[in-house]
């Protein structure tokens, strides 16, 4: 006890002796004396011991907080009288209350961190009350959200033909709304069985009562031209179309209490479903569709009748203007700047688009030749031939077989496109994917020359899922009065398939050139996105 007393006696003595050389260094500092090395050692020592004694003051360390958090044992209740009366005499800065010494005051972290804590379970038990007020509210069970946003989008009815129910679904529509339902022709390719296969031998109007029809009689006549080939590309379709859409709204009338922003919309259905029937529609077609409704929905309830189609009238004419023929012209003043002379230009099929562009640059004294590449069995590159010979323009006609050997002296590749996809491939006439293939191998520059109202939201990589089969018959050959495969139906084990449409990656693709401008195929969601924005 004794050794005790005298040991914090001693330190006591320590302490106020360094209290004064501090003391005396700070009078010396102060009176502007030099100090000694020792004494700034000192002086410095003094400062670190003075910051850890304010570190201690903050808090004790964590092994001594643990400790502090152990109950300490309970001391015997009787003690000493002497221990009791022994008083310690303590510098004033050292001594400490007993409530201190019991609980240390709690460092900025800790409580930050004590905060954050009783913060978290709060908001976690939070979800927990709501669940259970609305379990309060309503009997029904909670649904998943699996349950709420089914993984797969609704099909589209022409990709579901080995579908019996959506057959059946199919069929009660077409029936309701007087379109007669066209049957299949033909075995088809077990790969491509979900997919229509219709023939030209039957026509869809031969179902037609004329009389009874609901059916106006220009889409009648246009139904007949589509199913005949009579119509085909893109842009000649979606401009027969939107003609045909013309006529519709000047021979229309209103009902009696109805209104013709709903009624006509309501008359539209059954005719772009015949049309469907008679080929599937093209995303050009379907954007144009679209159009159109949002047109007409658009229309208020306090407008003419008479102003009303004149309005809707004007909106087709300048989609037409806008859309097609000057973005055709945009197209061309883009694509010139990239023909120089001398050029070797492939082109595949018949592209009205890319023939306008060659036409313009030939026009503009630009020198340079073109190779048309041709294919069964639509051989379209024929008609492309005619009207470029037709303005002067050197050209050579191949076929896609001889690809390889004629594409080392080609300079650039100039492709048209059916539609342009969000995932930036390119849905064009079937063959186009393997002359893009052959020309990235010969490192020679693809650009497609595409409208932006051809662009769509539709994602595809493969051309599997989602095409066009035209009529089989298309690839039965005739020589010499003689054809090989004239009664192909009769064997079972035998389909022909005559693919419309591929799909090109964006890897073999150099540039795109659109009416907005030069750009990749990975810009195509941006475009969509402008677009959405300014509808």
């Amino acid at each position: 006890m004794a050794d005790s007393v005298g040991r914090q006696v001693d330190s006591i003595n320590h302490a106020t002796e360094e209290d004064e050389k501090k003391q005396e260094i700070i009078r010396a500092k102060g009176e502007g004396k030099e100090l000694t090395k020792e004494e700034k050692q000192r002086l410095r020592k003094e400062k670190k011991q003075h910051k850890k004694n304010k570190k201690d003051d903050r808090g004790p360390p964590e092994k001594e907080k643990e400790k502090a958090s152990v109950p300490a044992p309970s001391k015997p209740a009787t003690q000493s009288p002497a221990h009791k009366a022994a008083p310690v005499p303590v510098n004033a800065s050292a001594s400490e209350s007993p409530v201190a010494a019991e609980k240390p005051a709690k460092s900025k972290a800790e409580l930050r961190a004590e905060r954050r804590a009783r913060q978290d379970s709060e908001r976690a038990s939070k979800p927990g009350k709501k669940e259970v007020g609305q379990q309060s509210t309503s009997s029904k069970p909670k649904a998943t959200p699996s349950e709420l946003q089914p993984v797969v989008k609704r099909l589209p009815e022409h990709v579901q033909v080995d579908d019996p129910a959506a057959l059946k679904k199919l069929a009660k529509k077409l029936e309701r709304q007087q379109v007669p339902l066209r049957s299949d022709y033909g075995y088809k390719v077990s790969l491509f069985s979900h997919l229509h296969q219709y023939s030209r031998k039957n026509p869809p109007t031969q179902q037609i009562s004329i009389p009874v029809t609901a059916i106006h009689p220009s889409i009648v006549r246009l139904g007949l031209q589509y199913s005949q080939g009579i119509i085909a590309g893109s842009n000649a379709r979606s401009v027969a179309l939107l003609h045909a859409f013309k006529q519709v709204i000047q021979d229309y009338s209103t009902p009696p209490n109805e209104e013709l922003s709903r009624d006509l919309v309501n008359k539209l259905s059954p005719y772009i479903s015949f049309l469907s029937q008679c080929r599937p529609l093209s995303a050009s077609m379907g954007n144009a569709i679209k159009y159109i409704k949002k047109e007409i929905s658009n229309i208020p309830n306090q407008c003419k009748e008479e102003e009303a189609k004149r309005r809707l009238q004007e909106c087709i004419d300048s989609y037409i203007n806008e859309k097609i023929i000057l973005a055709s012209q945009a197209i061309s003043k883009y694509a010139i700047e990239k023909i120089s002379d001398g050029d070797v230009i492939l082109v595949y099929g018949c592209s009205s688009l890319v023939n306008h562009i060659l036409c313009e640059a030939f026009e503009k004294q630009r020198k340079f030749r073109v190779i048309v590449v041709d294919s069964r069995p639509r051989l379209e590159g024929r008609e492309a031939l005619r009207r470029l010979v037709k303005k002067g323009i050197r050209c050579t006609y191949v076929l896609i077989s001889a690809l390889s050997y004629i594409l080392p002296e080609v300079s650039k590749v100039f492709l048209g496109a059916h539609a342009l996809l969000a995932n930036g491939y390119v849905m064009s006439r079937v063959g186009t994917s393997q002359i893009a293939l052959v020309a990235k191998a010969y490192n020679v520059p693809v650009l497609v020359c595409c409208e932006t109202y051809k662009f769509c939201e539709r994602v595809q990589t493969d051309s599997f899922v989602s095409n066009e089969l035209d009529d089989p018959d298309d690839l039965i050959v005739t020589r010499n009065g003689k054809t090989h495969l004239e009664n192909w139906q009769t064997v079972k084990s035998l389909g022909l398939l005559n693919l419309v449409y591929d799909v090109t990656p964006p890897d073999f693709v150099d540039l795109v050139i659109t009416d907005l401008g030069m750009i990749p195929c990975t810009s195509v969601p941006v475009v969509l996105r402008v677009k959405n924005v300014d509808q």
